[in-house]
Protein backbone atom coordinates (compact mmCIF):
# COMPACT_ATOMS: atom_id res chain seq x y z
CA UNK A 1 0.00 0.00 0.00
CA UNK A 2 2.63 1.91 0.71
CA UNK A 3 4.52 1.52 -2.24
CA UNK A 4 0.92 2.58 -4.53
CA UNK A 5 0.69 5.85 -1.97
CA UNK A 6 4.73 7.16 -3.38
CA UNK A 7 3.24 6.54 -6.76
CA UNK A 8 -0.09 8.44 -6.84
CA UNK A 9 -1.20 12.06 -6.78
CA UNK A 10 -4.55 13.64 -6.99
CA UNK A 11 -7.79 11.60 -7.21
CA UNK A 12 -6.09 8.39 -7.29
CA UNK A 13 -4.39 8.78 -4.04
CA UNK A 14 -8.01 9.72 -2.19
CA UNK A 15 -8.94 6.62 -3.93
CA UNK A 16 -7.01 4.28 -2.45
CA UNK A 17 -6.70 6.00 1.17
CA UNK A 18 -10.12 5.92 1.64
CA UNK A 19 -11.36 3.35 -0.98
CA UNK A 20 -10.02 0.32 0.74
CA UNK A 21 -12.16 -1.03 3.64
CA UNK A 22 -12.72 -3.98 5.69
CA UNK A 23 -13.47 -5.67 2.76
CA UNK A 24 -10.14 -5.13 0.74
CA UNK A 25 -7.79 -5.66 3.39
CA UNK A 26 -9.40 -8.89 4.70
CA UNK A 27 -9.17 -10.03 0.72
CA UNK A 28 -5.75 -9.37 0.77
CA UNK A 29 -5.02 -10.76 4.31
CA UNK A 30 -7.37 -14.39 3.77
CA UNK A 31 -7.29 -14.64 0.11
CA UNK A 32 -4.38 -13.51 -1.55
CA UNK A 33 -1.68 -13.86 1.07
CA UNK A 34 -1.62 -17.34 1.87
CA UNK A 35 -1.79 -18.41 -1.73
CA UNK A 36 1.49 -16.35 -2.93
CA UNK A 37 3.12 -14.68 -0.17
CA UNK A 38 3.39 -11.51 -2.51
CA UNK A 39 1.46 -8.70 -4.05
CA UNK A 40 3.34 -8.58 -7.11
CA UNK A 41 0.96 -7.09 -10.04
CA UNK A 42 -1.94 -6.61 -7.79
CA UNK A 43 -3.15 -3.29 -8.08
CA UNK A 44 -5.56 -1.99 -5.26
CA UNK A 45 -8.17 0.91 -6.65
CA UNK A 46 -7.20 0.16 -10.07
CA UNK A 47 -8.41 3.26 -12.17
CA UNK A 48 -9.89 2.42 -15.47
CA UNK A 49 -11.64 4.80 -18.37
CA UNK A 50 -15.25 4.92 -18.04
CA UNK A 51 -17.55 3.65 -21.55
CA UNK A 52 -18.89 7.49 -20.04
CA UNK A 53 -15.81 9.03 -20.79
CA UNK A 54 -15.46 9.32 -16.80
CA UNK A 55 -12.83 7.54 -14.33
CA UNK A 56 -14.00 4.13 -12.51
CA UNK A 57 -11.73 2.56 -9.96
CA UNK A 58 -11.46 -1.41 -9.00
CA UNK A 59 -11.09 -2.29 -6.17
CA UNK A 60 -7.73 -4.97 -7.12
CA UNK A 61 -6.64 -5.26 -10.83
CA UNK A 62 -4.58 -7.99 -11.33
CA UNK A 63 -2.34 -7.66 -14.69
CA UNK A 64 0.33 -9.19 -16.31
CA UNK A 65 1.40 -9.27 -20.04
CA UNK A 66 -1.58 -10.65 -21.97
CA UNK A 67 -3.64 -10.92 -18.77
CA UNK A 68 -6.08 -8.62 -17.17
CA UNK A 69 -7.93 -9.54 -13.95
CA UNK A 70 -10.51 -7.29 -12.41
CA UNK A 71 -11.02 -8.18 -8.22
CA UNK A 72 -14.28 -7.09 -6.65
CA UNK A 73 -15.04 -7.70 -3.16
CA UNK A 74 -19.06 -6.35 -2.80
CA UNK A 75 -20.57 -5.65 1.02
CA UNK A 76 -23.78 -6.36 1.68
CA UNK A 77 -25.46 -3.64 3.48
CA UNK A 78 -28.66 -0.89 3.76
CA UNK A 79 -26.90 0.81 0.35
CA UNK A 80 -27.64 -2.14 -1.70
CA UNK A 81 -31.14 -2.44 -0.68
CA UNK A 82 -31.70 1.22 -1.74
CA UNK A 83 -30.11 1.27 -4.86
CA UNK A 84 -31.67 2.71 -7.50
CA UNK A 85 -32.96 0.84 -10.82
CA UNK A 86 -30.54 3.21 -12.79
CA UNK A 87 -27.61 2.42 -10.25
CA UNK A 88 -28.11 -1.50 -10.77
CA UNK A 89 -28.35 -1.26 -14.91
CA UNK A 90 -25.13 1.14 -14.67
CA UNK A 91 -23.18 -1.73 -12.35
CA UNK A 92 -24.21 -4.08 -15.02
CA UNK A 93 -22.71 -1.74 -17.84
CA UNK A 94 -19.19 -1.11 -15.93
CA UNK A 95 -18.85 -4.77 -15.99
CA UNK A 96 -19.80 -5.56 -19.14
CA UNK A 97 -17.58 -2.79 -20.44
CA UNK A 98 -14.79 -4.30 -18.45
CA UNK A 99 -15.26 -7.53 -20.01
CA UNK A 100 -15.32 -5.81 -23.81
CA UNK A 101 -12.31 -4.26 -22.73
CA UNK A 102 -10.63 -7.53 -22.23
CA UNK A 103 -10.81 -7.63 -18.71
CA UNK A 104 -11.55 -10.82 -16.78
CA UNK A 105 -14.17 -9.87 -13.69
CA UNK A 106 -14.07 -11.73 -10.46
CA UNK A 107 -16.50 -10.99 -7.98
CA UNK A 108 -16.60 -12.01 -4.47
CA UNK A 109 -19.10 -10.80 -1.98
CA UNK A 110 -17.34 -9.95 2.03
CA UNK A 111 -19.20 -13.07 3.16
CA UNK A 112 -17.44 -15.07 1.11
CA UNK A 113 -14.24 -13.73 1.93
CA UNK A 114 -14.67 -13.86 5.91
CA UNK A 115 -16.64 -17.39 5.90
CA UNK A 116 -14.96 -18.95 2.59
CA UNK A 117 -12.12 -18.05 2.57
CA UNK A 118 -10.49 -21.40 0.76
CA UNK A 119 -12.97 -21.29 -1.85
CA UNK A 120 -12.29 -17.90 -2.86
CA UNK A 121 -8.35 -19.35 -2.68
CA UNK A 122 -9.47 -21.89 -5.60
CA UNK A 123 -11.09 -19.50 -7.72
CA UNK A 124 -8.69 -16.52 -7.79
CA UNK A 125 -5.66 -19.78 -8.23
CA UNK A 126 -8.26 -21.17 -11.40
CA UNK A 127 -8.64 -18.12 -13.09
CA UNK A 128 -4.92 -17.03 -12.77
CA UNK A 129 -4.04 -20.91 -13.79
CA UNK A 130 -5.66 -20.74 -17.51
CA UNK A 131 -2.60 -17.79 -17.87
CA UNK A 132 -0.15 -20.10 -16.40
CA UNK A 133 -0.74 -22.69 -19.09
CA UNK A 134 1.24 -20.65 -21.46
CA UNK A 135 4.05 -20.07 -18.81
CA UNK A 136 4.41 -23.43 -18.54
CA UNK A 137 5.01 -24.14 -22.32
CA UNK A 138 7.91 -21.91 -22.11
CA UNK A 139 9.67 -23.61 -19.33
CA UNK A 140 11.98 -26.31 -19.40
CA UNK A 141 9.92 -29.41 -18.42
CA UNK A 142 8.21 -32.52 -20.04
CA UNK A 143 4.85 -32.62 -21.32
CA UNK A 144 3.35 -35.07 -18.33
CA UNK A 145 5.56 -32.38 -16.31
CA UNK A 146 3.42 -29.63 -17.63
CA UNK A 147 0.12 -31.39 -17.53
CA UNK A 148 0.59 -32.54 -13.64
CA UNK A 149 1.06 -28.85 -12.55
CA UNK A 150 -1.87 -27.74 -14.98
CA UNK A 151 -3.93 -30.11 -12.90
CA UNK A 152 -2.63 -29.05 -9.66
CA UNK A 153 -3.85 -24.97 -10.68
CA UNK A 154 -7.00 -25.92 -11.60
CA UNK A 155 -8.08 -28.35 -8.47
CA UNK A 156 -6.77 -25.58 -6.38
CA UNK A 157 -5.65 -28.06 -3.47
CA UNK A 158 -3.50 -30.91 -2.49
CA UNK A 159 -3.07 -33.34 -5.58
CA UNK A 160 -2.58 -37.10 -4.72
CA UNK A 161 -1.01 -39.66 -7.48
CA UNK A 162 -4.26 -41.68 -7.95
CA UNK A 163 -6.10 -38.02 -9.69
CA UNK A 164 -2.37 -38.16 -11.78
CA UNK A 165 -2.52 -42.14 -13.36
CA UNK A 166 -6.80 -41.02 -13.70
CA UNK A 167 -6.38 -38.12 -15.52
CA UNK A 168 -3.53 -38.43 -17.62
CA UNK A 169 -3.87 -42.49 -18.45
CA UNK A 170 -0.48 -43.02 -16.45
CA UNK A 171 0.40 -46.20 -14.59
CA UNK A 172 1.03 -45.79 -10.79
CA UNK A 173 4.80 -45.85 -10.65
CA UNK A 174 5.05 -43.37 -13.79
CA UNK A 175 2.73 -41.27 -12.19
CA UNK A 176 4.70 -41.18 -8.98
CA UNK A 177 8.12 -40.94 -11.12
CA UNK A 178 6.62 -37.23 -12.62
CA UNK A 179 5.22 -36.44 -8.95
CA UNK A 180 8.80 -36.92 -7.73
CA UNK A 181 10.66 -34.91 -10.31
CA UNK A 182 8.62 -32.09 -9.67
CA UNK A 183 9.22 -32.03 -6.01
CA UNK A 184 13.24 -32.11 -7.69
CA UNK A 185 12.65 -29.09 -9.50
CA UNK A 186 10.90 -27.68 -6.42
CA UNK A 187 7.59 -27.07 -8.44
CA UNK A 188 5.18 -29.17 -6.13
CA UNK A 189 6.23 -29.83 -2.56
CA UNK A 190 5.04 -33.12 -0.59
CA UNK A 191 1.54 -31.73 1.48
CA UNK A 192 1.11 -34.68 3.96
CA UNK A 193 0.33 -38.62 4.40
CA UNK A 194 2.94 -41.41 4.27
CA UNK A 195 5.58 -41.98 1.63
CA UNK A 196 3.01 -44.28 -0.44
CA UNK A 197 0.16 -41.90 -0.41
CA UNK A 198 1.37 -38.42 -0.09
CA UNK A 199 -0.18 -35.46 -1.68
CA UNK A 200 1.46 -32.54 -2.93
CA UNK A 201 1.00 -29.19 -3.34
CA UNK A 202 2.36 -26.21 -5.62
CA UNK A 203 5.81 -25.12 -4.68
CA UNK A 204 6.42 -21.33 -4.33
CA UNK A 205 8.87 -21.96 -7.46
CA UNK A 206 5.11 -22.13 -9.21
CA UNK A 207 3.64 -19.16 -6.77
CA UNK A 208 5.89 -16.52 -7.09
CA UNK A 209 5.92 -15.84 -10.98
CA UNK A 210 2.35 -15.54 -10.76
Amino acid sequence: MNTHIQSRTGERLRRLKEGHNQAEMLFLKQVWWPIYYHFNYLHPEYEVDDFKDGKRYLDFAYIRPGIRICFEIDGYGPHLKNISRWQFADNLERQNQLVIDGWKVIRFSYDQVKEKPRRCQQIVQQVIGQWLGDELDRTELTYYEKEVLRLAVRKGEAIFPKEVFACLKLSDKTARKVLSQLVEKKMLIPASGTKRVRSYRLGNHIKHPI
